[in-house]
């Protein structure tokens, strides 16, 4: 009989983890001017990306970390399985357009700023289940793209509320690879033997698939709020699903919920027996410096996607970090939704990451 994967009640651990053979991250000159700047595989110094409007400049800073992240795996594009890709536009128009010219089979998802954790998720489940060896996990943001989307006309020059988040310019990828995998079956191209060592020793050892929470907030400048018990909702469960305690990792890391939804999270999280505040952090409050003047933190897909390709897998890969819960959190509104005067529920998805000699 197959060993049951399933466990608790939210939660997967894989009998053969899936490993991430390579990653990419391209940021804006805002990002690369932040700490973290330098991990950042390639900026991109033209805001349009040399594209005619901001959602063709989004789509252009995915299809370069596509590129990216299947070089430094050491493939070529005909090796990837699948493409698992999402972002935050109407229709997924970054990932369908900036993807179209990499011509391989798309799984479109959308977890609003949780998109990476779950294309990493899904990814996982595919290679891990046998239905690929290779699958590119990729997704995006782009400042200018979400405010005309979501928020008011650059030109308005509203003032911003100390709760706001701003949103990230940048795509991560990471290539999802089935353990013990050398041959990409069924394109005729064998895997190099060249990748460096380290690259193959970060796994994907279990996922914990977060659910809808709505506490009822319909401040849409304040997302951390919005997010917050549903990244709390997550981490526990996973605590609860994996027989762990926050000491055991050595980083418990969300996606965007910038300091107001730092604290409610810690609040939230410590209410129910877990104190997760001396190893925690937020790509959000993390990927801007203080003297950048983005109120509570960074946001959008591109948040978490660029700190996990730039900077997590590298903190992973040095064995600086041996376990890692990646948790990308997202606000699941739309204009539709925010116009009817709906709440903005939450979601987040919990990634267990472990460096493997």
């Amino acid at each position: 009989m197959a060993e049951n994967k399933q466990l608790g009640k939210q939660s997967i651990r894989f009998a053969n983890p899936p490993f991430i053979r390579g990653a990419a991250s391209v940021a804006g000159t805002k990002e690369a001017d932040g700490p973290y700047g330098k991990y950042f595989d390639e900026i991109e110094q033209d805001p349009m990306a040399g594209g005619d409007s901001w959602e063709d400049a989004e789509g252009r800073l995915q299809e370069r970390a596509a590129e990216l992240a299947v070089k430094n795996a050491g493939c070529k594009t005909e090796d990837m399985r699948y493409i698992v890709a999402g972002d935050l536009l109407g229709q997924l128009m970054a990932s369908s357009f900036g993807l179209m010219k990499l011509k391989r089979p798309l799984f479109g998802i959308y977890g609003a700023c949780s998109t990476m954790g779950e294309s990493l998720a899904v990814a996982s489940i595919i290679t891990e289940g046998g239905f690929a060896d290779n699958v590119l996990a990729i997704t995006s943001s782009h400042f200018a793209s979400a405010e005309k989307q979501f928020r008011f006309p650059l030109g308005y020059a509203n003032q911003r509320n100390k709760s706001a988040t701003w949103t990230v310019t940048g795509s991560g990828a990471v290539v999802v690879s089935a353990a013990g995998n050398a041959q990409a079956e069924g394109t005729g191209h064998k895997l190099p033997d060249k990748v460096p060592a380290e690259k193959n020793k970060v796994h994907i050892t279990g996922i914990t698939t977060g659910k809808i929470v709505d506490y009822g907030v319909k401040d849409s400048m304040n997302m951390g709020a919005c997010m917050a018990p549903a990244a709390a909702d997550a981490i526990v469960q996973h605590f609860m699903d994996f027989g762990q305690s926050p000491g055991q990792y050595d980083k418990i890391i969300t996606g965007d919920l910038g300091l107001v939804g730092k604290d409610i999270l810690i609040d939230i999280t410590r209410a129910k027996g877990y104190d997760i505040s001396e190893n925690y952090m937020d790509c959000g409050i993390e990927v801007y410096g203080e003297e950048q003047n983005v109120q509570s933190g960074g946001s959008g897909c591109g948040c978490s996607a660029i700190m996990f390709a730039g900077y997590i897998l590298k903190m992973l890969e040095s064995g600086e970090w041996k376990r890692v819960l990646f948790v990308p959190t997202g606000a699941l509104l739309s204009q539709v939704s925010f116009n009817e005067g709906n709440s903005v529920p939450g979601i987040a998805h919990a990634v267990l990451l472990e460096r493997r000699n």
